[in-house]
């Protein structure tokens, strides 16, 4: 159950679903999507303006503090799977919101191909932080 009256970071929960299996997300500490849409504007004879979105998928990126090799090595077994010649297959992404109710919304995300946008810092005593990125075709809720 979400915190408070309205929805903060800790009540989303991430679920990543890879070509090879689910893949084990140790620390999320971000997470963010947006819709993608393709404008289309109409300048009609008589002065009047109308307009559309037409959905085009969704993408967006979590951050990861990294907490096991799992992120990694399924980018590895990607990259493999594609040098290799094979068809690179896409995943499955879930999002689950706990709801300031009670309820629990659940997002599916289809169709999603993913890029390791920060494979992280190695320095010191400090944390690796990584990023991913991902393109969704559809995200529908469930």
């Amino acid at each position: 159950m979400s915190s408070s009256t309205f929805s903060v970071g800790r009540d989303c929960q991430l679920v990543v679903m890879g070509p090879y299996g689910r893949v084990d997300l140790s620390y999320v500490t971000g997470f963010e999507s947006r819709q993608v849409t393709a404008p289309v504007r109409v300048d009609c004879i008589d002065g009047t303006q109308l307009a559309a979105e037409l959905p085009k998928g969704w993408d967006g990126a979590f951050d990861l503090e990294r907490g096991s090799s799992a992120v990694d090595d399924f980018i590895a077994k990607e990259e493999a799977a594609y040098y290799a010649g094979n068809t690179v297959a896409t995943g499955t992404l879930y999002q689950y919101v706990s709801e300031s109710d009670g309820s629990t919304s659940t997002y599916q995300y289809d169709g999603v191909v993913f890029k390791l946008a920060q494979a992280g810092t190695w320095r010191g005593d400090q944390s690796v932080k990584q990023r991913m990125e991902f393109f969704a075709s559809t995200r529908v809720r469930v």
